[in-house]
Order: structure tokens, then sequence, then C-alpha cells
């Protein structure tokens, strides 16, 4: 399993989510608590965005502890809206175009989790992708495939229908050929203008996710553990959910990737 944290607020440093916590992100890297795997080490990355319209990308296959080019770049880049994650791979190579965030165009996505025995029905999966969009499959993870099949399903008008159906095609897809668990999935994306988390699971073990409104950073942080064990009002998102952060706002509403979603 993979750890990753969210922002949306008032401009801050990266470093304030990504490092200087006392169970920042970069800690998590080396020592998860609410996870299987405590070391996370297979490459990291970050989005943020800017003033431009694309999102900034920087990822890597080292562990996220030992790069000091990381712990430059988020102690002097400042954003409104950013996305880090650190991965634990479940069977694709280390490699950049494998490490989380994943871009294309003004939107960004990142995941934690599992679809039992993808690599029995990938190109079942890569299939889902659209012919425009298949340009942007870089790597070979089930996590970039749910990415592009999402933005084929509509995600720019609809967010939380189009990952529903992405999620339903791959979850009938590891229940006809693959294996237990069929999934179990958190996702954090974004267009730049809204944060969107996902959290579920086709059984009763999805994986972790938080999110703490700080009147001090005025915004918000969605993380897969608290950045503080100590800190008060961090919130758990329940299973079965789809969050929307926007300005000071959050609405959470059902995630059911069910058949009749997904033929509407």
């Amino acid at each position: 399993m993979c750890r990753w944290a969210a922002y949306i607020g008032e401009p801050i440093y990266l470093e304030e989510i990504v490092s200087l916590p006392a169970h920042s992100l970069v800690r998590q890297s080396l020592s998860a608590i609410r996870c299987h795997t405590p070391v996370n080490a297979d490459g990291f990355g970050l989005a943020w965005y800017g003033d431009r319209y694309d999102p900034g990308l920087y990822r890597d296959v080292l562990p996220a502890w030992s790069d000091p080019n990381l712990r430059s770049l988020t102690a002097t880049v400042k954003s409104r809206l950013f996305m880090a994650h650190v991965r634990a791979s479940t069977g694709t190579a280390t490699s950049r175009n494998n490490c989380h965030p994943f871009a294309v165009g003004r939107w960004s996505f990142m995941h934690n989790g599992q679809f039992g025995g993808y690599d029995g029905w990938r190109r079942a999966a890569e299939a889902l992708i659209p012919d425009d969009l298949y340009a942007h499959r870089k790597g070979a993870t089930d996590s970039e495939a749910l990415f592009l099949a999402a933005l084929g399903e509509g995600m720019a008008a609809d967010p939380a229908g189009a990952m529903e159906r992405a999620t339903l095609r791959f979850q009938a897809l590891a229940e006809a050929r693959g294996t237990l668990p069929h999934v179990r999935l958190t996702a954090a994306f974004s267009d730049g203008r809204r944060l969107y988390a996902v959290r579920y699971a086709s059984d009763d073990q999805a994986p972790s996710l938080y999110y703490r409104w700080s009147p001090s950073r005025s915004g918000f942080a969605v993380v897969s553990e608290p950045l503080e064990a100590d800190e008060p009002g961090w919130l758990e998102v329940p299973p079965g959910s789809f969050c929307v952060f926007d300005g000071q706002e959050v609405a959470i509403r059902p995630f059911r990737p069910v058949a009749e979603r997904a033929a509407a």
C-alpha cells in the first residue's frame, strides 16, 4: 500500500504537509502506521498548481527520505493546491513512469490500493482507455490505467460519476478474471480548482483516509494518515465516500460503483 497527502487552501510551502509535521508524508514513507506495508520506498512524486494552466510535476524512483532535491523543492515552492505520494509497488517496476501523481492536461491523479490479479487482465483494462487518451499511457500501473479510463468516462463534466463508472469496470474485470481483494481504493485528483477524494473497497478493508481543516493554514489537508498524532480535528472519511473540497467547504456523498450508474 502507498501513502499520500493532498492540500487545498491558501498558498503554503509544500514542506508544511510533505516533510515538516511529526508524521509527515516523508516520515510515512519510512514508518507508516495505518497500512500493512510500513515502508514505502518505491519512488515518490509531487503535483502542484501555480499560475500556469497545467500542474507542475516532479517524480523520482528514490525513497522520499533520501532525496535532497525533494527537501529543497518542498521548502521553496508554495502552492494553493498540491498532491504528494510515496509508493509501495504491488508488482510493477520502480520507474518514474510508474510513480504518482499522473497528469494529463489540467488534471492530476494519485491512488493507493490494488485491483486483485491485475496482471491477468491488464490488457482488458487498457482497452477501456479511449484511443485519444492512450498516448498518455506511459507506465504499467493499474492506477494510471484507472485515471485514463476515468478521463474517458467524462471526468471533466462528472468527476464522481466518471470515477464510479471506471472503478466499476475495473472491479468487474477483477471479479471475472482476477483475485481477491477485487478493489481497495483511495484516490485524490484535481482539475486545479477543486480537490476530489474517494475511499472505497469491494470488501470491508478500504484503505484509510482522513481530512482536517486547518485555521492557521486556511486550508484542508487530505491524507492517508494524520500528520500529527496529537493534533485535534482529524476526521475519518467513511468507506464508500466521494469528497469534494472547494474553498472552505467539503461535500461528502456516497461512492457506489454500481451497474445502473455505469449504464447511465
